[in-house]
């Protein structure tokens, strides 16, 4: 599975997973090689900025399939949430399930986070764009959600896939 807290950076390779998904799927990245890979993690179904995120990605989604690319959104949530959120949302991308933030960890994406003077370990909103090769052609930290997924497919756009 993933190594735990990597923090790949552009141009290296992406670290390799194999996780559960919505629909009872399960998707590793090794079997996607060959198309570019929109992986995004997210902290929570149903919360507003992740909602958003996600019907956004949703919205372009045929626009990154034009393109070859697939998008994953990954969280702690289980895969009956996943369900649950494509279902209220009609939600047209793949969403993975990380219950013991192993693949977060190996992004770097688990972190310390602060709310209300209490800190506690969560997922830092952030987007890797994974080329056809397996490499990490660009990422996104601490990612401000407005405008964030027409961003991500013009770097696609840009890819020389």
């Amino acid at each position: 599975m993933a190594e735990t807290n990597t923090n790949p950076e552009t141009g290296d390779l992406a670290p390799d997973f194999t996780l559960k998904t919505n629909g009872d799927g399960e998707i590793s990245l090794s079997a996607c090689e060959g198309k570019p890979i929109v992986l995004y993690f997210y902290p929570k179904d149903n919360t507003p900025g992740c909602t958003i995120e996600a019907v956004d990605f949703s919205a372009l989604s045929a626009e990154f399939s034009k393109l070859g690319a697939l998008i994953i959104g990954v969280s702690p949530d289980s895969v009956q949430k996943h369900d649950n959120f494509i279902a209220k949302h009609d939600l047209s991308i793949v969403l993975a399930s990380d219950p013991d933030t192993a693949v977060c960890q190996a992004y770097g994406v688990w972190v310390e986070k602060s709310m209300y003077g209490k800190t506690y370990m969560g997922v830092e909103r952030s987007t890797f764009l994974i080329d056809s090769t397996g490499k990490i052609a660009n990422s996104w930290r601490k990612v401000k959600v407005k405008n964030h997924a027409v961003e991500v497919l013009e770097a696609v756009k840009g890819l020389d896939a």
